[in-house]
């Protein structure tokens, strides 16, 4: 097992990973800029490095210095959380050169599945149902406006390089096709220094079903079951729940199976999760393997009883994992809810400092968060501040108990999306389990 991890992160993945290492007994340092210089993340570390200032590019996208810290305390490991570094190939590369292990998976896999033209034809060979749409990066004019017309109108626009729903436009008719396909590639270009982009048939109202993996370094692999992450705006989610509170077992059987069947075909390991397109006829799409810690990891773990992150990092330092299928089951249902420091009716971030905020708590609430009073939200980074997750025996009870615990959250002086999370709760879309991807935006109107 590992002496000392780096956190290369922040914020409430920052102290989920300190957490998991003390119960580990593992010592942390946490890599920080100078914004997060008093966050709780350093206080609760047992070291911590200011790896430079406050914007994101020069701190914790800072490579050198980040592995300069992890060398100077004498660190065997770094974990990327979610975000910054945590799909960066290059990154991973350069751990393994070091000799410090990368809390994740191969270079070779998060390149594979990073690549999202490459992970759609890694999926197609391992016999994973692809939507409908281009082989390779689109390339000439007729050749695009050729695969739009198959596939037909609308169709979805994708930077090949692109993640956590960046890079991507629906295009209505052939008579906005090229011009869109223009402004995606200057999106993607300057995003994620890549122009190569690739269609896909537009799902109309599809569910965004995900499904959670585990694998070790000696070749078992298990999922952990479905979340739902439907609700979302601009392909960014806000809500998640597992179980799905809809799916019926053959096709809940079928997706563990099939994301099972990916992994094992690319020879997996560390957590991943493969999220699907699922459409009314309970057809369902590969759309992209994550090659990291999800932010929606705590649903997972509150109903199967697994902590995610431990075992990442047990995998991480060669361990085998101590359950196997059939050990795994699903026990009541889980919700969470993303707070993010934004206004609730037009998404805008919110800044400043957090004089009061008192936290939910009781039977089946679970907070995970960086927040204290004296917090300085800043527009430096990711407005998500908090992430509230409940657990009860059933959904109903879970909707109950959430709408329960946003009520006890108290923050002051930002606005967030609290009051439009309640809203959400209340409707009789989700309570109805017929949510889909464009929930929000009609429920917003």
């Amino acid at each position: 097992m590992f002496k000392k991890i780096l956190v290369a992160n922040r914020g409430e993945v920052a102290m989920r990973i300190i957490r998991a290492c003390k119960e580990l007994g593992i010592d942390t340092v946490v890599a920080h800029s100078e914004a997060d210089a008093d966050s709780l993340p350093v206080r609760f570390a047992e070291l911590s490095v200011c790896i430079g200032p406050k914007q994101a590019d020069k701190s914790y996208l800072n490579i050198p210095a980040i592995i300069s810290a992890a060398e100077v305390t004498g660190c065997d490991a770094i974990h990327p959380g979610y975000g910054f570094l945590s799909e960066n190939a290059g990154f991973a590369e350069i751990c393994e050169s070091c000799e410090m292990t990368f809390i994740g998976p191969s270079v070779k896999h998060i390149k594979m599945m990073g690549d999202k033209i490459q992970a759609r034809q890694t999926a197609i060979k391992a016999g994973v149902p692809v939507v409908p749409g281009s082989d390779g990066p689109l390339k000439e004019k007729d050749e695009i406006i050729a695969i739009a017309k198959k596939v037909g109108f609308p169709v979805m626009l994708k930077a090949s390089a692109g993640g956590g729903g960046r890079g991507m436009r629906m295009v209505e008719n052939e008579s906005e096709l090229l011009s869109t396909l223009k402004i995606v590639q200057t999106e993607a270009q300057a995003a994620f220094g890549s122009d190569v982009i690739y269609l896909e048939k537009f799902i109309t109202q599809p569910r965004h079903i995900e499904v959670q993996l585990l694998g070790d370094k000696h070749g078992n692999i298990v999922h952990l079951f479905e979340r739902d992450c439907s609700v979302q705006r601009r392909h960014q989610k806000l809500i998640e729940e597992a179980p799905s509170g809809t799916l019926d077992e053959d096709v809940r059987r079928k997706m563990g199976e099939t994301s099972v069947a990916l992994a094992k075909h690319i020879g997996y390991y560390s957590a991943g999760t493969v999220e699907f397109l699922l459409d009314g006829d309970t057809d369902f799409y590969f759309m992209e393997m994550n090659t990291r810690l999800q932010v929606e990891h705590p649903v997972t773990e509150m109903i199967t009883g697994i902590d995610i992150l431990k075992e990442q990092i047990k995998i991480a330092a060669g361990e085998k994992m101590p359950f196997s299928q059939e050990d795994i089951g699903i026990n009541g249902h889980s919700i969470e809810c993303r707070i993010n420091a934004e206004d609730p009716e037009k998404f805008l971030p919110s800044v400043g400092k957090i004089h009061e905020v008192y936290f939910p708590g009781g039977p089946g609430v679970r907070v995970d968060t960086a927040l204290f009073a004296g917090f300085e939200v800043t527009p430096y980074y990711d407005s998500l501040i908090a992430k509230v997750i409940v657990h009860s025996p059933n959904r109903e009870e879970a909707i109950i108990r959430m709408k329960r615990a946003l009520g006890e959250f108290h923050i002051t002086d930002i606005k967030t999306t609290i009051p439009i999370l309640s809203s959400i709760l209340d409707s009789e879309q989700f309570h109805g389990g017929k949510v889909t991807t464009r929930f929000l935006e009609d429920f917003m109107k």
